[in-house]
């Protein structure tokens, strides 16, 4: 008769080890200069190893006791001065080789970084300097080599900050109160390029939608006709914004 089955117990050292993270927030921070038609994201140099001497995205590892919004809010405070903005999570990025010091650590620890997507207003963003760091803002279009995998982290920022001027009010975080027409497609066309609509069709697209309100103010700026002033109405949002491509 055969004997039963014997069921083999699991050796802990054979099963493989679990993970030991370091967890930090990275903020991709743009800002719209309509003035230049430029789309910015806020640099800063690293003075110390990995990385030494490259450019990165603004980031810190999270404190005990502080939340990932928190630790996201303390990055932009530490390195800018802004009343309007807009932040959301972006991503989590915690691949094995995304960070050198893994190799290094006689433990083995991953550094994980989750990712945060701001948008400020640049005429009334100020960098503070600590007389230390490096920093500054980019042209999206010049940016170099940056630390770690900072360039992939740019870059998924960059198509949520396009997806999110599609199909929600994200504009309106950063224009001023009062806005012209003309101040609104300036932005879109900055960030989405001059071939995503022209001026004609996005106006009448967004006058018809009914969420910009006409304050009955007008505003004069060089030889033109004077442009009319609008301000966004979010109660008459509302109803549009679980609908796609509301913008264009």
């Amino acid at each position: 008769m055969p004997g039963k089955l014997q069921r083999k117990t699991a050796d802990p050292l054979e099963e493989d080890a679990l993970a030991d993270f370091k967890v930090g927030v990275d903020n991709v921070i743009f800002s719209v200069d309509t003035d230049q038609n430029r789309l910015l994201v806020l640099l800063v140099m690293r003075h110390q190893e990995p990385f030494v001497g490259y450019w990165s995205l603004p980031g810190t590892l999270v404190r005990q006791g502080e939340s990932l919004e928190d630790a996201a809010y303390r990055v932009l405070s530490e390195k800018i001065r802004v009343s309007n903005l807009y932040l959301e999570q972006l991503y989590t990025f915690g691949g094995p080789d995304r960070d050198p010091r893994e190799g290094r650590d006689a433990y083995g620890v991953r550094y994980l970084s989750v990712s945060h997507f701001a948008l400020v207003r640049f005429a009334e963003a100020e960098l503070i300097a600590d007389g230390v760091s490096g920093i500054a803002w980019y042209p999206l279009s010049r940016v170099p080599r940056l630390a770690f995998d900072h360039n992939e982290i740019l870059n998924y920022g960059y198509q949520r900050l396009r997806n999110k001027l599609e199909y929600s009010p994200i504009a309106f975080d950063v224009l001023p109160e009062v806005f012209t027409l003309g101040d609104l497609y300036q932005l879109y066309v900055t960030v989405l390029g001059e071939d995503f609509s022209d001026y004609s069709n996005f106006r009448a697209r967004l006058l018809k939608l009914g969420f910009l309100e006409d304050t009955g103010q007008k505003t004069s700026r060089g030889a033109g006709r004077p442009a009319s002033l609008y301000r966004f109405d979010a109660a008459a949002f509302e109803p549009l914004k679980d609908k796609p491509m509301v913008f264009i």
